[in-house]
This record gives structure tokens, C-alpha cells and sequence, in this order.
């Protein structure tokens, strides 16, 4: 795999059935583009407006999904491109996110919530982490 750059992220848009009592939020299937493999899911909370930058994965494909709240994610590639991708309940979507992108995220909901379905299982040895200050971005914080 060569170098990967933000346009190699995918966005899917996801749906969502209404049913009385409560509503289903579909995430992913293994015959869905973007599915890779399983090693594990976790869920993170982030509080409105906090930034948690900057992180990249050596090995990890994500499948970002945010069932509640609504998440600003910013992705940046080794060729200093930025995109920007806002996912939430109101804009249900899944973000694939293949190794090698330096990523963070904002909360711009009051109660933001993100599931990531990795391909891989979490190993510190193989994500390295930034300064939220290492890298030029301007974040909006209100």
C-alpha cells in the first residue's frame, strides 16, 4: 500500500428505520465497502467543543460512526491536505479511515458519542500520537 492521502477515506451514508418505541441505526455489515476485518469495537465519549488531536494508525482501518451527538472529524495526510468530515444523528453516516491519516475530532454536540469498528484490535506500539499543537490546523472553538 503506497501513499495513502484523505481522498482514500470513504463515507457511507448509513440507515436509519423508524419503529415505533425506538429507532434502528444500522453501522455495518461484513459485505459492506469498508469492511475489512473485525479485531474490535469501542465506544468514546467527547465532550462539546474538546478536541482530541492528533493520532495516526499504522495498521488500523476505522469505521467511525457517531449514533448520538454530532462529531467534527479532521483528517490530514502526508502531503499537508485537510479534510474536514461532520457525522451525527442528524447526519448518520460511517467514516472508513484507512492507516497512515493523522485524525482528530471535536464534540459539537451536547453529548457526543463515537463507535469505532476497527479492523484490528487497539495495540499502542501501533499508533502514535501528536501535540495538539504540532500540527497547523485551525480548530473553532466556541
Amino acid at each position: 500500500m503506497g501513499n495513502l492521502n484523505v481522498s482514500d477515506i470513504k463515507v457511507t451514508e448509513l440507515l436509519k428505520i423508524e419503529v415505533s418505541g425506538g429507532n434502528v441505526f444500522r453501522c455495518l455489515k461484513d459485505s459492506d465497502i469498508g469492511y475489512k476485518d473485525f479485531g474490535e469495537a469501542y465506544f468514546s465519549f467527547v465532550e462539546k467543543n474538546f478536541i482530541k488531536a492528533w493520532k495516526i494508525h499504522k495498521k488500523m482501518t476505522l469505521n467511525l460512526i457517531v449514533p448520538s451527538g454530532s462529531v467534527k472529524f479532521v483528517f490530514f495526510d502526508l502531503n499537508k491536505n485537510f479534510r474536514e468530515i461532520i457525522s451525527g444523528r442528524d447526519d448518520y453516516k460511517r467514516i472508513t479511515v484507512p492507516p497512515k491519516i493523522w485524525f482528530g475530532f471535536q464534540g459539537l454536540g451536547e453529548e457526543n458519542l463515537i463507535l469505532n469498528i476497527a479492523n484490528v484490535r487497539h495495540d499502542n506500539n501501533e499508533v502514535e500520537r501528536k501535540d495538539f499543537n504540532l500540527i497547523d490546523y485551525k480548530w473553532n472553538k466556541n
